[in-house]
């Protein structure tokens, strides 16, 4: 004989699979196939390549970095910004870099993450840049978070003296001298080598925000529910996909893992799906809110976007009134790069790159 609770009991176990089905349905449902191919860019053996790579780069970090420096007293190697060019077509700017980096080889490396499903020429600088293991990357995915971090993993088992890293793409251009960007972030060259003793208070400039208008629409964008327990809508932030990160931030990327499992699941609302925008300022807000400048240092011009783009500069638009106009900002620091600009400039830009992008 049933007892007289046994309706509630059926309905309350009715209750409880429905909302555990709607909690979860976006993990376990089969996925369509626009998920399909957003979640097979990332195969489980380059998980697992990159997870290695992590693990070397915060290991050499604590075992060979400090131990390098201390023992030099004042023959120290002058601390270094790592650029992370992360591109997925030719390096077209690739002269006006070189001009930027040209008498400065002992304070900057160069490392570039170049989608190996696309045929690059090779790049016209004669620096050394180093051409990363890379991946296959594609927009609005999670791939260009793992390029990032892989970006940041090379610089870091390269050089130890790396104590900052500049993420940039190939549309990006410079806005000031070499020698502004390094003294802005390190210091006068000559005197730098005390920022190896300063890193624990070094700043990381990256664009943190809690309020956009699409905020919600993109938190749910892998379906309701999904990011939580980890990350709560309160904790999600969106910024610009580029960014410079001191090393100390570049480390706790390096070593996350229980976000990543979040923000790697596929979408299931594609035209909201920007991880790229999400992950690296919604960790870096909760772990250290107060140790990051919650703005960026890449200049884009969103007046007139499209298809989720931002204005492309043309050869007509470059003028000096255009750079000086893209180096103003509101916060502590001006400008340091700007984009997105189109092959074109390049002939344009070189021509006042030493009377005025490189003359601060």
């Amino acid at each position: 004989m049933l007892s007289s609770s046994s309706p509630i009991v059926y309905s309350l176990t009715l209750f409880l699979s429905l909302f555990l089905l709607f909690l979860f349905a976006p993990q376990i449902l089969p996925l369509r196939k626009s998920q399909q191919q957003q979640h097979s860019l990332i195969s489980p053996q380059d998980e697992l390549d990159d997870l290695h790579l992590f693990h070397e780069a915060t290991l050499a970090s604590s075992t060979h970095g400090s131990s390098k420096i201390s023992h030099l007293g004042t023959t120290n190697p002058k601390p270094k910004i790592a650029f992370l060019f992360l591109t997925n077509s030719d390096l077209v700017f690739a002269p006006l870099w070189q001009r930027f980096f040209q008498g400065n080889d002992h304070l900057f490396n160069v490392y570039v993450h170049a989608d190996p499903s696309t045929k690059l020429s090779t790049p016209q600088w004669s620096i050394k840049a180093n051409f990363i293991a890379a991946r296959r990357t594609e927009r609005a995915s999670p791939t260009l978070i793992s390029a990032a971090r892989r970006l940041i993993a090379n610089a870091i088992i390269d050089d130890p003296f790396n104590l900052y890293f500049a993420l940039l793409s190939q549309h990006c251009i410079p806005l000031h001298s070499f020698n502004y960007v390094y003294t802005s972030l390190l210091g006068n060259p000559n005197t730098a080598s005390k920022a190896f003793l300063t890193q624990p208070s070094h700043k990381s400039f990256i664009e943190i925000l809690s309020e956009d208008p699409h905020l919600h629409n993109r938190y749910v964008a892998r379906g309701d529910g999904v990011m939580l327990p980890e990350i709560t809508f309160d904790q999600f932030r969106v910024g610009s996909q580029f960014f410079v990160l001191a090393k100390r931030h570049a480390l706790l990327v390096l070593k996350e893992r229980k976000l990543w499992r979040k923000f790697k699941l596929p979408c299931i609302d594609l035209d909201s799906c920007y991880p790229e925008e999400h992950y690296f300022p919604t960790f870096l807000s909760m772990q250290d809110p107060k140790g990051c400048s919650h703005y960026t240092l890449t200049r884009v011009n969103w007046t007139d976007s499209v298809g989720g783009h931002p204005h492309t500069y043309h050869a007509p638009e470059v003028s000096p009134d255009l750079l000086h106009i893209l180096r103003k900002s509101n916060s502590t620091y001006s400008y340091f790069f700007a984009r997105k600009f189109s092959p074109d400039c390049l002939k344009p830009l070189m021509a006042i790159a030493d009377d005025v992008i490189f003359r601060d």
